[in-house]
């Protein structure tokens, strides 16, 4: 799919099945100013690229589509897309109410993303026909192939998403809830009723910790937040999972991930602050996150930066022992 080709939800769906590497979602860079820092922006996608990514999810969660402004928000695909030049598809961000989310859709289309990640609607809790109402009129504002994301005030049943599945450019879910026995329900109930090339994506925060359990239940995709700041270590695991290596998979899992998820707890929104921190720490100046977002404690940036040490050796011991 070069640049000058159509993009398709067969298109899109075909590439994102079977990735080379982690699906990459990275952070937005703010200048001293506070001011989107473009050139950064760019750097970061161009590095995520070359490292190895299998995909760019662009002002998705992590990268703070909620602090962006429309046009903020277009100037951000817009760099992805020109620095991925089309060696990997560029998914953007979208939310908020349909009427606001259909303006994202089409500044995403128009700046050439490759498809669409719907956030859940901004505040309202609502029933599961609204949700399909919402996500159905989402799917039909533009071309772009859509991924609904389940979290927060977005939980679906099985029978919501058989629908979803049956509904024109709507291609797959992410799943941020982390209830194994719904999705084992969904991917079950979508697999009799609408049999087809649907996706679905483990959204968790620090998804390799849970991944293994999520292929269990037939979910390979999932992003990668510390794909941001440690690359290397987000490719072994993605490879060793896929190879079926399970004593790098756990000495990995043990040795970094948990006790960076462990990190990770000790602040609301560390999530996406300590992801840019860790970016920060590797060489690229990205800023730090807009309110209400808050920055890491100093002790907590400390104890990030000692344990990417430990990751990188950790990684290093595991090459040597093959």
């Amino acid at each position: 799919m070069d640049l000058g080709e159509p993009v398709t939800s067969a298109s899109l769906a075909a590439r994102l099945r079977v990735p080379t590497g982690p699906l990459f979602f990275p952070v937005t860079a703010y200048g001293p100013d506070g001011r989107i820092d473009l050139d950064a922006c760019r750097a970061h996608v161009r590095r995520g690229v070359e490292a190895g990514a299998a995909a760019v999810f662009a002002c998705c969660g992590t990268g703070e589509f909620h602090a962006l402004t429309p046009e903020e928000f277009q100037e951000c695909v817009r760099a992805a897309v020109t620095e991925a030049a089309g060696r990997v598809p560029v998914v953007a961000g979208t939310g908020y109410g349909t009427a606001l989310a259909e303006r994202y859709a089409r500044l995403a289309a128009d700046a050439g993303a490759d498809g669409l990640l719907a956030l859940p609607p901004y505040l309202v809790v609502a029933a599961q026909e609204g949700l399909l109402r919402h996500y159905r009129r989402l799917a039909a504002a533009t071309p772009l192939p859509l991924i609904v994301y389940q979290r927060d005030n977005a939980v679906l049943t099985p029978a919501t998403v058989v629908e979803l599945a049956r509904t024109e450019g709507i291609v797959g879910l992410k799943d941020g809830v982390g209830d194994l026995d719904l999705m084992q329900r969904i991917v079950s109930t979508v697999r009799g009723e609408a049999p087809g090339d649907f996706l679905y994506f483990n959204g968790l925060p620090t998804a390799e910790l849970t991944q293994p359990a999520y292929r269990g239940v037939g979910v390979t995709l999932y992003s990668s937040a510390v794909f941001c700041f440690a690359p290397e270590i987000a490719l072994a695991f993605h490879r060793a999972l896929d190879a079926g290596d399970d004593p790098t998979v756990r000495r990995l899992l043990d040795g970094f991930y948990r006790p960076f998820v462990d990190l990770r707890a000790k602040g609301r929104g560390y999530a996406v602050s300590l992801v840019k921190a860790g970016v920060r720490l590797r060489g690229l100046d990205v800023g730090e996150v807009r309110p209400p977002l808050h920055e890491p404690t100093e002790e907590h940036v400390e104890q990030l930066g000692q344990l990417i040490e430990r990751g990188y050796a950790l990684l290093e011991e595991c090459q040597e022992g093959k």
